[in-house]
């Protein structure tokens, strides 16, 4: 699945380091076992300490690549402009869902409205299901979510919190984790639980979680799905994901081109149409051609240096 440029050039021993977003990860996992396989003499080592950690470590130097379940803040472009970093590299390489769940006890959550998240996850919101609607019964709810380093912690309350009401804040009385896997033992194993994360994790664990359809305020309950994150109908919480690097890392060290360049062919329906990729085997969504074109372009002008080397 490597392009021509891995079979030309010669790498020195080398590791490139990934860190960042826990959503991401099961990408750059899949990413690394897969060029590791075909180029031998790089380490890739993937981590997944959370979105906003990843960028720590990026803006230290720690590690070549940061994976992010939301674009990077301009406080923290500043902070690595404070540490001599001021050459970041966005390249988005999938869409996720981001599910909202239940456990498959529950018997009466089908769908919520943006609006009715908000009450149900905002400081101070509803502490019984029948404080989100009168027909549902009266027993506390058990709050599951991200942690604050996530990515997706920040999307969501970017997206249903914030959103909503400017000066809302996220509710902090649930369990909140890092490891998706914590959140989604939580959520099935108790009827009143409501929880979110990314989609490949409710994938991995839909036989003991059930997903809530989302209402944007349209009327129309729709579920987190390859599809309706691909057409825009999932909405608002289908998002893009991203890696960041570094321009000098790109044109100084080929082995993280060629690897950037592998995240975005693992998405790349059109050169690979009889193959499972792995974006879509891990559970995300394959970006549109035109969005695909637009990261490629981005790498264009560092091969053009490779060749003129």
């Amino acid at each position: 699945m490597l392009a021509a440029l891995l079979a030309a050039c010669s790498y020195d021993s080398s590791t490139v380091r990934i860190d960042g977003s826990s959503t991401v990860f099961p990408i750059s996992e899949a990413v690394a076992e897969e060029f590791m396989n075909d180029t031998r003499e790089i380490r890739v080592n993937v981590g997944f300490s959370g979105t906003g950690a990843g960028f720590e470590k990026f803006c230290r130097g720690d590690i070549q690549i940061s994976a992010a379940s939301r674009a990077i803040k301009d406080s923290e472009v500043t902070d690595c402009a404070d540490g001599g970093i001021d050459d970041i590299m966005e390249i988005q390489v999938a869409i996720d869902a981001l599910t909202v769940m239940v456990s498959p006890k529950n018997e009466f959550v089908d769908c919520m409205t943006v609006d009715e998240l908000h009450s149900a996850f905002r400081h101070e919101g509803a502490s019984t299901w029948n404080d989100i609607r009168p027909e549902w019964p009266g027993e506390d709810i058990i709050f599951y979510y991200p942690g604050t380093d996530s990515g997706t912690f920040d999307y969501f309350f970017e997206t249903i919190i914030e959103g909503i009401d400017a000066e809302a804040y996220h509710r902090g009385d649930g369990t909140a984790s890092e490891d998706d896997n914590v959140l989604a033992l939580g959520i099935e194993n108790d009827k009143n639980a409501i929880g979110y994360f990314g989609f490949a994790f409710f994938l991995a664990a839909s036989e003991g979680l059930r997903p809530v359809a989302i209402d944007d305020g349209d009327g129309e309950c729709v579920e987190p799905s390859f599809d309706t994150a691909l057409d825009g109908s999932y909405t608002p919480l289908s998002r893009p994901l991203f890696i960041y690097t570094r321009e000098s890392f790109l044109r100084d060290r080929p082995e993280v081109l060629s690897l950037v360049q592998f995240y975005l062919e693992s998405s790349d329906v059109r050169l690979f149409p009889e193959e499972e990729l792995l974006v879509p085997e891990v559970g995300y969504v394959t970006m549109p051609a035109d969005v695909l074109d637009e990261q490629y372009a981005k790498l264009e002008p560092f091969f053009r240096l490779q060749e003129d080397d």
